[in-house]
């Protein structure tokens, strides 16, 4: 009988051992039993290991059916795996949206204790605070568009790369940390506080008898770093260099000095008077080259290309001189209906910019005289013309008292960019060669200069000094200096451009003392 039952199971049984006494007892975990199973649902792959509590071992037996079911016969550990796992905990897998540390389903609906619970909820809410604050308090957030599933949606979080936000006051701000740690700020970096403008002038001279006249040009300053001023019948000339003054010629008690102005070599010099003469003197040895008539009135502006002269009068004409010929003009340019007292040909030579005393601003080129532009936006003479030296066909233009307008104009279509309103009368214009900003003198009836950065509009400096209208604008051959003159027989200078090689902020001593120096 013994016999007949190994042979039946295949198995050689010891002496005194029956096949029952090889049966297993199957156990069935409680339902607090948690297994690897559960924990791991989302991986596709499986372990059959089951962890009990030892409450559910009831007897040696139960546990060596365990063992017997967990081990292989040749390890020695209690727990075997199929694979490795390795520990992400200091991985910052949360940034990438790589994983989502929502409780499954199935542990939502196991029955827990009270204590844990609780756990539970300090710990998640402990968590989420720390998210807050490490990535701002919209991390995580189940809000979402219309349309669209959450952020935290395990299908759309690979490889999705989360923006990092920090809250303002959070030391671990991206702003508190600075730029040295190689931390970038989500926000547009804060613009550059305006460079620094001295806001005094380094020199002042005495400019007796400067006419405080709106329609006259009686300052300019040439490329050989010499100064020209018109005063009463006479021109003097300033050497910046040395401070040497100069007397360059006397028109005698019949006529006066209505405008001056450089060639761009800075060799010669025209001077406009009251009677409407248009006179060339060599600057270095003060000898009259050449005297043009033309005009009925009185020529108070004038403009020079490389080899063109043009000078407006209060006979409403412009008139173009061309000193290789020997008549006195070569052409006569009629479009406006009151005083030219703007006039400034552009850095290519080939237009010629006018304004006047009937509030046009007509646009000229050599090969018409009748003007391609005509502007009629101010409401008020326009004396002030600049044209950009950064910019082709970019045209500047100041209005009087009605206007207080610097309007900005493209040549090539004849449209108006920009305009800003100053608040008093625009009397000059300069545009900076070594930065793209603009310089503009005002009358009524605040008598300031004021720097403007292009395009924007932002004003970078407002200098004051003069009592009277500034009238007058010059700037030095290095583009850094600018003088200004005014009714109230002063000349200043101010140091209000950055140097072409640095733009460093400027100090406010020059070169030259402030103390004040006759001009004659």
């Amino acid at each position: 009988m013994e016999f007949e039952q190994r042979r039946k199971s295949g198995i050689n049984l010891p002496s005194g051992m029956s096949p029952t006494s090889l049966l297993l007892d199957t156990f069935r975990s409680p339902p607090s039993t948690k297994t690897i199973n559960e924990s791991s649902s989302s991986s596709p792959f499986r372990s059959n290991v089951h962890l009990s509590s030892p409450r559910t071992i009831s007897s040696p037996r139960s546990m060596s059916s365990l063992s017997s079911a967990t081990c292989s016969p040749t390890s020695k550990k209690s727990i075997c795996s199929d694979r490795f796992i390795p520990c992400r905990s200091s991985s910052r897998l949360h940034a990438f949206g790589l994983i989502d540390n929502k409780p499954s389903p199935k542990n939502k609906d196991t029955n827990s204790s009270t204590s844990t619970s609780n756990n539970n909820n300090s710990n998640e809410a402990y968590t989420r605070l720390l998210k807050q604050e490490l990535f701002g308090p919209d991390f995580g957030s189940p809000v979402c568009n219309a349309g669209s599933s959450p952020i935290s949606s395990p299908n759309k979080n690979i490889l999705r790369f989360k923006v990092e936000y920090s809250s303002p006051n959070s030391p671990f701000s991206p702003s508190g940390l600075g730029s040295d740690y190689g931390v970038s700020n989500e926000v547009s970096t804060p613009p550059k506080p305006p460079r620094k403008v001295p806001k005094t002038p380094h020199k002042v001279l005495d400019a007796p008898s400067l006419q405080d006249d709106f329609y006259l040009n009686l300052v300019d300053w040439s490329s050989q770093n010499v100064l020209a001023v018109g005063l009463g019948t006479c021109v003097y000339l300033w050497n910046a260099s040395n401070s040497k003054v100069t007397r360059l010629c006397d028109l005698g008690p019949d006529d006066s000095v209505c405008a001056v102005q450089w060639t761009r070599e800075g060799s010669y010099v025209s001077v406009g008077t009251s009677n409407g003469l248009v006179q060339v003197w060599d600057g270095t040895q003060c000898k009259r080259v050449r005297s043009m008539s033309g005009h009925q009135t009185r020529a108070g502006v004038l403009s020079w290309n490389s080899r063109i002269l043009a000078s407006g009068s209060r006979d409403r004409n412009i008139l173009l001189h061309d000193l290789r010929v020997p008549t006195d003009y070569i052409s006569k340019l009629v479009g406006h209906k009151s005083e030219v007292c703007g006039l400034k040909w552009s850095h290519d030579d080939r237009e010629l910019a006018s304004g006047g005393n009937d509030n046009q601003l007509l646009v000229w080129n050599q090969h018409s005289q009748q003007p391609v532009l005509k502007l009629t936006e101010h409401t008020a003479a326009v004396k002030a013309i600049a044209w950009s030296p950064h910019q082709s066909g970019l045209l500047a233009s100041g209005g009087g008292t009605a206007d207080r307008c610097i309007r900005f104009w493209n040549t090539t279509n004849g449209n108006q960019l920009n305009h800003i309103d100053t608040g008093s009368q625009v009397c000059n214009l300069a545009w900076s060669k070594n930065v793209n900003e603009v310089v503009s003198t005002h009358g009524y009836s605040q008598n300031q200069v004021m720097v403007w950065k292009y395009p924007s509009l932002a004003k970078v400096a407002t200098l004051t000094g003069h009592s009277l209208r500034v009238l007058y604008l010059a700037m030095s051959p290095d583009g850094q200096t600018i003088v200004t003159g005014a009714g109230d027989e002063t000349l200043r200078f101010w140091n209000v451009f950055p140097s072409i090689k640095r733009q460093a902020p400027l100090k406010e001593t020059g070169l030259w003392s402030m103390g004040r120096t006759y001009i004659r």
